[in-house]
């Protein structure tokens, strides 16, 4: 009996989740999923990850952890790429400026803006009884839409900041007060696979999103998409603090993304997969949680000066900082 119980115990699923920090590595208007092979795409992205990213980025193409030679993530062992649309202020004058990023208060000090990267399983603390299977090289996906006018989808949030760890509420769209310590965007990605397509046409369809927010599953995966992936989630914290002096005089809300979007239902972002290995599918087997995963226990990382060092240089020449007459693309 006692052998029994041991084995059972050695084969029930792990409990996992990563949390880790990404550096910029590119800040420019390339999108290789929506428009691959543009340059320059229609609006502006901030980019983490390998330094393999570039305008097509096609699965044809190779392993992107064998293209690329460094990464912006904590991970040494992960080239993923994680974008999102730019934030920007508009002043009353009718120019605007790019809103810079900051980290998150759970990550090392001194990361070069970037974003915070979730993989968990169920929520923070389980994996619902079940194998969780990593992404297979050339998988690709979207969340959101860009061209939305109203609430589109589930774990598309806006968090108006009292602190760097502030997580709640979360709202549908943007803060319509000064936040003290920011605005976050927060991007929950669906985590039920069709098990066959590594994409599809739209970048969604391939997946299946049972996300009910705040890193809370909604339920099962559905016989169309049954196979249970980690749970991606970016949140980016914008330092819209710098600009609390110049809301408008009316006390409308003055930030927008950077394609023209000054609610927020267009909010999305893109992620291309990119581990090196199995080391994805060794964190989900494994039971660490968050830097506890760290130094080979059991992926390898990097410190923050490495992270730092990582970039890509702009394939589009144009002015994104300083005071602009118009969005970039616009």
């Amino acid at each position: 009996m006692k052998w029994l119980s041991l084995s059972l115990a050695l084969a029930a699923p792990a409990q996992a989740a990563l949390r880790f920090g990404c550096s910029t590595v590119s800040i420019q208007r390339l999108d290789p999923l929506v428009e691959p092979g543009k340059i320059p795409s229609a609006h502006l992205h901030q980019i983490v990850g390998g330094n393999g990213f570039n305008a097509t980025m096609d699965p044809n193409d190779g392993d992107l952890a064998e293209k690329a030679t460094c990464t912006t993530c904590t991970f040494s062992e992960d080239f993923s790429n994680y974008w999102t649309a730019v934030m920007f202020f508009r002043h009353q004058n009718g120019t605007y400026k790019r809103v810079p990023i900051v980290q998150n208060d759970a990550l090392p000090q001194g990361i070069n803006g970037g974003m915070t990267i979730y993989y968990t399983q169920q929520d923070f603390f389980s994996n619902g009884n079940q194998r969780i299977t990593a992404f297979p090289k050339g998988f690709r996906m979207t969340v959101g839409n860009p061209t939305a006018t109203s609430r589109w989808g589930q774990g598309l949030k806006f968090v108006c900041l009292q602190n760097r760890s502030t997580r709640f509420p979360e709202l549908d769209d943007f803060p319509t007060q000064r936040c003290p310590a920011g605005i976050m965007t927060v991007h929950h990605f669906p985590a039920c696979w069709d098990g066959k397509n590594l994409d599809s046409p739209d970048h969604q369809s391939h997946m299946y999103n049972t996300v009910n927010g705040a890193f809370v599953n909604a339920g099962p995966c559905p016989a169309s998409h049954p196979v249970r992936m980690p749970q991606v989630a970016y949140e980016t914290l914008w330092d819209t603090t710098q600009f609390n002096n110049m809301w408008p005089s009316d006390g409308s809300q003055p930030f927008l993304l950077s394609y023209d979007d000054r609610r927020g239902y267009g909010t999305h972002a893109d992620y291309v997969f990119g581990w090196e290995g199995d080391s994805l599918q060794r964190a989900m087997d494994s039971n660490c949680m968050f830097n506890a995963c760290e130094n080979g226990r059991p992926l390898r990382s990097q410190g923050v000066a490495q992270m730092n060092a990582c970039r890509v240089r702009s394939s589009v020449q144009e002015d994104i900082d300083g005071w602009l007459p118009r969005l970039p693309g616009m």
